[in-house]
C-alpha cells in the first residue's frame, strides 16, 4: 500500500511546494485535480493534453520530488440536466482521458453523476425513496435512459485514452452512493467501473465498511480508496435523523460532520480497514482527503498520515510457518 494525498487540500500552494511537503512527511503519491470539482490548482487537463512542454515540465516536477501520480481525480456531473452545465464537466472529463494516456496514469476518480427528473428538469434530482410510486420511475429514467447510455460512452472513450480504471466515488447526491448502485453500473457498462470508496460518506447513511469493502472486494471492483472520516453527532441524530440538509459549516448543529482519520472512529476501525482491504485485493493507494473543519488543512493532514502511516500494511508476508 502506499500513501496519497488530494491534492485539493494544498490548493493555496504550487505544484512544487506541495510536493516537497508531502515528500519530507513520507508520503508516496499525489492524487491530482485536473478540472470539474477538485478544481485546477495545480494542473488543468484542458491545457495540459494540448501542451507537450505542460507536461514535461509536469512530470519532471513529480520525478525532482520521487513522487508518483495515484489518480486524476475530476469530479463532476457531466448528466447534469443543464447542458451548458454539463458541457464544461464533460469537456474536463475527455481532456482528463486524454492527458492520462499521456502521462501513464491508468486510473481516474470521478462522480456519476445524477440527472433531473425528467427531459424538462433543470436540477440534478437524487432518488432516496421508494414511495409514492413517481420515485421509482424517475429513477429508471435516470439510469436506463439518461446513466448507462453516458457511461457506456464514456468509458468507451477513456479505454481508448488508455484509462483502465474509473473510480466512481460512492458519493450521496449522485446516482452511484453505495455498492449495490456501483455493481449496477458496472454491469451494465464493463469492468472499467468500480468504486472509490471513501468511507466518510457511507458511515453516516449506516453502513459497516468492513462489509462494504468486503462486497466490492469480492467483485473485485475496489478501483481506489479516500481515507476520510466522519463523526457522528448522536445527539442531534436522536433529533432529526442523519438525512441534513444543515449547512455544512454549522458544525454544532449537523447530524454528522467530516473529520480527520481518528477523529470520528477509531484507530483501530482504521486498521481493520486496511487489513479488509489487503484481504479483498486492494494493495494500492491510500488517498487521505481533508474537509475538517475543525483543524487546518495541514494539522488535520499530519495527523491523518501519521495514521495511515502508522496502519497500513507495506509487506506482506509468505512466510506463514505457523499454518
Amino acid at each position: 500500500m502506499k500513501i496519497s494525498v488530494v491534492s485539493s487540500i494544498l490548493g493555496g500552494y504550487s505544484l512544487d511546494e506541495s510536493l516537497a511537503y508531502l515528500s519530507s512527511l513520507g508520503v508516496d503519491e499525489f492524487e491530482l485535480g485536473v478540472g470539474g470539482y477538485p478544481g485546477k490548482a495545480h494542473a488543468d487537463a484542458l491545457v495540459l493534453s494540448k501542451d507537450k512542454k505542460a507536461r514535461e515540465q509536469l512530470s519532471e516536477t513529480f520525478k525532482k520530488h520521487n513522487m508518483g501520480i495515484s489518480a486524476l481525480a475530476v469530479h463532476g456531473n457531466c448528466v447534469h440536466p443543464d447542458k451548458t452545465t454539463a458541457a464544461a464537466f464533460e469537456a474536463d472529463f475527455e481532456a482528463a482521458c486524454v492527458l492520462a494516456g499521456q502521462l501513464g496514469v491508468d486510473r481516474l476518480i470521478t462522480f456519476s453523476g445524477c440527472p433531473g427528473s425528467d427531459a424538462d428538469a433543470k436540477a440534478p434530482s437524487w432518488v432516496t425513496c421508494a414511495w409514492p410510486p413517481d420515485y421509482p420511475k424517475v429513477l429508471e429514467w435516470q439510469w436506463n435512459e439518461i446513466l448507462i447510455p453516458y457511461w457506456e460512452k464514456a468509458a468507451k472513450f477513456a479505454a481508448e485514452n488508455g484509462v483502465k480504471r474509473i473510480a466512481l466515488e460512492l458519493h450521496p447526491g449522485f446516482c452511484v452512493y453505495n455498492p449495490a448502485t456501483c455493481l449496477r453500473l458496472r454491469a451494465a457498462v464493463g469492468d472499467i467501473i468500480g468504486a472509490n470508496i471513501d468511507p466518510s460518506h457511507l458511515f453516516w447513511q449506516g453502513m459497516d465498511i468492513l462489509e462494504v469493502i468486503r462486497d466490492l472486494g469480492a467483485a473485485k471492483a475496489i478501483h481506489y480508496f479516500h481515507a476520510k472520516d466522519t463523526q457522528l453527532v448522536e445527539h442531534n441524530i436522536r433529533k432529526n435523523g442523519v438525512l441534513d440538509t444543515t449547512s455544512l459549516a454549522d458544525i454544532p448543529n449537523r447530524a454528522w460532520v467530516f473529520r480527520t482519520l481518528g477523529y470520528g472512529h477509531s484507530e483501530g476501525l482504521w486498521k481493520q480497514i486496511f487489513s479488509a482491504l489487503k484481504i479483498a485485493g486492494y494493495d494500492d493507494s491510500i488517498s487521505i482527503e481533508h474537509e475538517d473543519g475543525l483543524m487546518s488543512p495541514k494539522e488535520g493532514l499530519e495527523k491523518a498520515i501519521r495514521l495511515v502511516r502508522e496502519g497500513i500494511i507495506r509487506e506482506g508476508n509468505d512466510n506463514l510457518f505457523w499454518a
